[in-house]
């Protein structure tokens, strides 16, 4: 038995990169994925959602991973030649036919600009555009291994997590079944007497009102009979037993049985409706009040299986 709140994470370096994986959840209906992966990994999208739904069956699940390359350079810097090359003939056509810097600076603007011929490499690196910075192409299949093995050390924690949860609200859940399971042996005590009790009340009334009439003794007896099985409640209390047994069962199940426990509460709680609305005993309604408070209880609890 599985909680679906969880929360797991994983860090180590692989390849030169430093990955860690965090996962965490919390209480839905189905499974519902979500992720924060960085943009230029989202490949990893698909088959981390799947790695995850073999393992985990409800909840809304997320999963945060980071990947930092600290050994193995992800781009290249290359020297953009067209562009230097323009920039040095550029350059040259200040100089042509021996002509100096400063003297064709002084044909164009009519007076002498003293300009250094100090082109250095420093100077050349400030130019735009002269490096173009190319990223290396990912090995896919490399980086989603060392990802996946991260992972798993990940949702092996989360689901431990789970697995403790789980078994907390196990416990506490059996317990519930426990008194719950004393209180239909308190009805099925009562029960009996509760429905005499009726049809003795029954026959008295039945009587004072027919008695002037020549209606035979016998039918009162058998009518009174009939009436007073409408009001027994040993049906409703052997469902009921037989759904704490499948609780039971469920609970101690190694299948994810959140839903059916849900849905066999619903039941439980229609039997005890019904108890309370036939029985004609003070003493059990009562106890069909707290019935009707444990069971509430443990169908909050299942809201958070798995």
């Amino acid at each position: 038995m599985r909680s679906m709140t969880g929360y797991g994470k994983f860090q180590s370096i692989i390849d030169g990169r430093e990955i860690s994986v965090e996962i965490r959840s919390v209480n839905h209906r189905y499974y519902e994925f979500s992720s924060r992966i960085p943009r230029n990994y989202v490949y990893l999208e698909e088959k981390l959602k799947n790695l995850l739904h073999e393992k985990i069956f409800r909840g809304k699940v997320e999963i945060s991973v980071s990947i930092n390359n600290i050994e193995v350079p992800d781009c290249s810097v290359e020297i953009n030649k067209p562009v230097l090359e323009s920039y040095f003939n550029a350059l040259a056509e200040l100089s042509v036919n021996g002509i100096s810097v400063d003297e064709k600076l002084s044909d164009i603007y009519g007076k002498t600009y003293r300009i250094a011929n100090d082109l250095t490499l420093s100077k050349i690196m400030k130019i735009p555009d002269i490096f173009t910075v190319a990223r290396k192409p990912d090995d896919e299949e490399k980086i989603w291994s060392a990802v996946k093995s991260v992972a798993e050390n990940a949702l092996r924690s989360f689901i431990s997590m789970r697995e403790t949860e789980g078994e907390r609200l196990k416990s506490d859940i059996e317990k519930k079944l426990s008194v719950i399971s004393g209180m239909v042996g308190k009805i099925e005590v009562l029960e009996p007497q509760s429905v005499e009790l009726y049809r003795e009340r029954l026959y008295n009334k039945l009587r004072e009102v027919l008695e002037n009439s020549n209606i035979d003794e016998q039918r009162i007896i058998t009518e009174c009979a009939v009436f007073s099985d409408k009001v027994a409640v040993d049906e409703e209390t052997v469902r009921l037993k037989s759904h704490i047994n499948q609780v039971l069962s469920l609970i101690n199940s190694d299948e994810p049985s959140g839903k059916k426990i849900d849905f066999i509460i619903q039941e439980m709680n229609r039997e005890v409706n019904t108890i309370g609305s036939k029985s004609q005993s003070i003493d059990i309604t009562r106890i069909v009040v707290d019935l009707k408070s444990e069971i509430e209880k443990i169908r909050e609890q299942i809201q958070n299986v798995e």
